[in-house]
């Protein structure tokens, strides 16, 4: 049975609004797209999407209570609850800096989860 999935690009700023049209897992056709960026991304959409994941992590001795953290690289959609819920047991102890590394490899993905900002020690 054919199916139909709809995607909004968000790979330049048309905004295409793009059918891809599959049948048992098989890519058939897609269409409505205007650039050759929208029909990758419709295609990645479809077999494998990611997404950079940023959230907070409690920090101690820091001066705010939080630190804002992101993946270096998208992680697996399917994946993100479960990054969270181990982000949620971390504590990072401050001083520090913008890119450090906050948790290596998360869930064996070969990604690491990094520092948004600088945040200096509380005096």
């Amino acid at each position: 049975m054919k199916r139909s999935h709809n995607f909004t690009c968000i790979q330049c700023p048309l905004s295409c609004q793009i059918e891809l049209i599959e049948e048992e897992g098989k890519i058939l056709e897609v269409k409505g797209n205007l650039c050759k960026l929208g029909e990758k991304y419709a295609i990645a959409e479809f077999t494998n999407p990611v997404r950079i994941l940023t959230t907070t992590a409690y920090i101690q001795s820091g001066i705010l209570p939080m630190l804002p953290i992101r993946s270096e690289k998208p992680i697996p959609k399917n994946l993100m609850m479960k990054c969270m819920k181990e982000l949620a047991k971390i504590r990072v102890t401050a001083p520090i800096k913008c890119g450090d590394i906050v948790c290596e490899n998360i869930l064996n993905t070969g990604i690491n989860i990094i520092a948004s900002r600088d945040l200096p020690r509380r005096k």
